[in-house]
């Protein structure tokens, strides 16, 4: 194989953390971006988790691919797993994509293990919101890290309606409160 490919649907997409000689954007069937991994450390604590992003089941999901130079493939996979693979909610598969300009790649992507007991399962958008609006972690509170992932999506013109509507319910109860 002389083509490595990483697909990102959350931060990996702004702070990919490795080189990369060709960047695109691209497409994931059967998958979508979702807050469905609760976060016991960065954005929650045990006793109030907070959420952050997975790549879940169904659907289809844009994100950014990143095409890594065979000479450098794996230190970059050595530092995703690392960055990834922590507590082992995320199952690190090769999964076909499709790029911008219409190219089909294989490409390594971090999907949320259902299996495992941070899953948090599919939730609607008020009720990812009551978790995001009142989770802080080590890095900082859950709604930042929704708004700035959003801000982030924005800027690169890549919409998530889901995510959208948390942001809003959460603003929502703001104002409520």
């Amino acid at each position: 194989m002389d083509e490595f490919w990483v697909f990102g649907y959350g931060s990996l997409m702004w702070n990919p953390g490795f080189g990369y000689v060709e960047k695109s954007e691209a497409l994931i069937f059967g998958y979508r971006r979702s807050l469905c991994v609760y976060s016991w450390v960065h954005r929650g604590t045990e006793a109030s988790p907070g959420l952050v992003l997975g790549l879940d089941r169904g659907g289809s999901c844009r994100g950014m691919a990143f095409r890594v130079a065979s000479g450098e493939w794996a230190e970059a996979l050595t530092y995703l797993r690392e960055r990834e693979l922590v507590t082992n909610v995320y199952l690190e598969k090769t999964l076909p994509i499709r790029l911008a300009d219409g190219r089909r790649v294989v490409a390594v992507a971090y999907v949320v293990d259902r299996d495992h007991r941070q899953y948090a399962g599919t939730l609607d958008p008020v009720g990812a919101a009551q978790i995001v609006e009142s989770a802080e972690g080590q890095s900082g509170p859950n709604d930042a890290y929704v708004f700035n992932t959003l801000a982030h999506l924005r800027e690169m013109r890549i919409r998530d309606q889901w995510l959208e509507q948390v942001a809003g319910e959460v603003e929502r109860m703001r104002e409520a409160s």
